[in-house]
């Protein structure tokens, strides 16, 4: 069990700024892992919601690896020693769309860091507030949640299940997330934590019974198919991580449309929720 005393708090307030030209390479290169053949992502043309993913990325030196991938802890992000670090959630809302080909700027912020223990054990919360910025003017405002958590007990595989059908009017995509996919995602978003393409080390070393899905993936995906039902721009966003998802078994995305808001479900293969979110269109 790791524990910790150390008061996080002297964090908040913390502040970062990081630059990139937005290339078009990296959207083409998602747009090929996404299997879209239409979106046009030449120089000028608007990246997707939630591309920017694919930049900004953070660059650590291979020699400030941690054994499971991860950059060692401190810097921007406070130094919390649990070892299991998810990307739990996040609120967004779009102003204008960042544009490939011209330099944009990410203003990050620590808004909020807290510490708990429970009978899962001991987590760590931080909230981290990103504004995006191109040509001086705000193109995006985005909070993400942070959580850190000790390990815990193997995490069984889900049990596929024939899933119910969707309800009436609703949209739905089987997604098949094969190792290949999950390779090409962390190569996009230059993450190394292993469980997402080192099988012995998800399973052996963090207890899960496949390679992980990254949430910003299942995220995108449920954008995705949005934009594949809707041509309206969207103007917020919210998702908030429940249940890992496995390269074990094809997993559905469905998205239920009522007026400007679509409510979006991913569900693991047993029929449970593995990810709520919402998007609100113009």
């Amino acid at each position: 069990m790791t524990t910790t005393t150390e008061d996080y708090t002297q964090w908040i307030g913390r502040t970062e700024v990081v630059e990139d030209d937005l290339s078009p390479a990296a959207a083409l290169a998602a747009a090929a892992t996404l299997d879209d053949t239409t979106t046009p992502l030449s120089q000028g043309n608007p990246l997707p919601p939630l591309w920017h993913w694919f930049y900004f990325l953070p660059k650590a030196p291979q020699a400030k690896l941690g054994s499971d991938g991860h950059p060692q802890r401190g810097g921007f992000m406070p130094p919390i020693p649990y070892p299991r670090r998810m990307f739990a959630g996040a609120r967004l809302r779009f102003h204008r769309p960042l544009v490939t080909g011209q330099a944009a700027r990410r203003e990050g912020v620590i808004r909020n860091v807290t510490q708990k223990s429970g009978r899962s054990g001991s987590l760590a919360f931080v909230t981290v507030g990103y504004s995006y910025h191109q040509q001086d003017q705000l193109c995006l405002e985005e909070e993400q949640d942070i959580v850190y958590r000790e390990p815990g007990p193997p995490v069984p595989a889900p049990q596929p299940m024939d899933l119910p059908a969707v309800p009436a009017g609703a949209w739905s995509r089987l997604i098949t997330p094969d190792p290949r996919l999950l390779f090409r995602f962390s190569a996009l978003t230059f993450n190394a934590h292993r469980i997402h393409y080192d099988r012995p080390y998800a399973l052996n070393e963090e207890g899960y019974p496949g390679l992980v899905v990254h949430g910003p993936l299942t995220a995108i995906l449920l954008v995705e198919l949005v934009r594949q039902h809707t041509s309206r721009p969207l103007v917020g966003f919210n998702f908030r991580g429940q249940a890992p998802l496995f390269d074990l078994a094809p997993f559905r995305l469905v998205g239920l449309p009522a007026g400007n808001l679509i409510e979006l479900e991913a569900q693991s293969p047993d029929g449970k929720t593995a990810m709520t979110a919402t998007a609100e269109l113009a």
